[in-house]
């Protein structure tokens, strides 16, 4: 009996003290008034500033439905860019509240650098780029090439991985950033230019002549791109999921940016449970039981921001397919909110 009390104890301390440690980052965001992201230093579709410093991407929308779900305004948002470099270094030391920046979850990165990572926002694999010029069609084809790609990234373990499986020779030209990289292929530098394969897309619209330039068609890894916070804070955790959550039920649901305040107005519990008009999920993650609703009012669902940064309404056109909902074929899938 003493040793089931002792259990039962020793049980409710940790949950008091996870639960005071949980809020943590909410608290700090909600204080200082703005969240603070992680972001790209500058890659077209996902994170990228304008001239007049104005961010648009997939993973900037990301960010900008966290603060909407907290504050009810998406603008409430300070973006930190970070190279691949310093990424973790900036999440880990508390810079950024949260990473959202094309970021590869690993078994290695989820257990060995005191984060979380999850859910994946953009399921990717990694692909090279050639100049046509040189009429290859494979990437079993570039025995003996050299390779730009950046340092610090699973992008170069995986080049080492795909060129020694298939006996492969090559030689690694390495930068520091992912604008350096570019401009190394662009000028000659080097035969091909490996990353993301959404990354070629997007980094090929920087190539002076990018029409002299395609995509090879293999995929030699799987990539699963998503937003990154700091272990032990379950709450904020919980935010940062259900905010992705979100955005995939909505489109699931029809439910957009144009007729979400329509959809108040529906009978269909599960529309119901998602805008707030029954249950307390809200409350459940320390935020208002309308969370759902203004992630949609002022960022829209996951088909609209996928379909203006990186689908068929963007510059990169790239094709939902794997990223497509469960129900179409895809991978995106959400939890039940109930």
């Amino acid at each position: 009996m003493k040793k089931v009390l002792m259990s039962v104890a020793v049980g409710a301390a940790f949950v008091m003290a996870a639960g005071s440690a949980s809020a943590q980052t909410l608290n700090q965001v909600k204080s200082r008034g703005v969240l603070q992201c992680g972001s790209n230093t500058g890659l077209a579709g996902f994170g990228q500033p304008d001239a007049q410093g104005n961010w648009t991407g997939l993973d900037v929308d990301y960010c900008r439905a966290v603060a909407a779900a907290i504050f009810n305004d998406a603008t409430k948002v300070k973006f930190v860019p970070l190279s691949a470099k310093d990424r973790f270094t900036a999440l880990q030391s508390g810079e950024v509240d949260v990473l959202v920046r094309n970021t590869t979850w690993t078994m290695s990165r989820d257990t060995q650098l005191g984060l979380e990572f999850g859910p994946v926002n953009y399921y990717d694999g990694q692909g090279f780029m050639v100049r046509k010029k040189l009429k290859i069609a494979s990437a079993m084809e570039l025995s003996g090439a050299s390779v730009c790609t950046q340092q610090g990234t699973t992008t170069e373990l995986n080049l080492a991985d795909f060129f020694r499986a298939n006996k492969l020779k090559y030689e690694v030209v390495a930068f520091a950033s992912s604008d350096e990289t570019i401009k190394a292929y662009d000028a000659g530098r080097c035969d091909v230019f490996t990353t993301d394969a959404s990354g070629l897309y997007a980094e090929r619209l920087k190539l002076t002549a990018p029409d002299d330039h395609i995509v090879l068609p293999e995929i030699i890894s799987k990539e699963p791109l998503g937003a990154a916070w700091r272990h032990g804070d379950n709450q904020w955790g919980d935010i940062v999921k259900w905010t992705h959550y979100a955005m995939v039920t909505a489109e699931e649901l029809g439910v957009t940016k144009a007729n979400v305040d329509e959809m108040l107005k529906s009978t269909n519990p599960d529309v119901k449970r998602l805008l707030g008009t029954e249950g307390k999920f809200g409350e459940a993650i320390g935020l208002t039981n309308d969370w759902a609703y203004r992630i949609i009012k002022h960022v829209g669902n996951y088909g609209e921001s996928f379909d203006k940064n990186v689908g068929a309404g963007s510059r990169l056109k790239i094709a939902r397919g794997v990223n497509a909902l469960w129900s179409k074929g895809g991978l995106q899938y959400a939890p039940p909110i109930r």
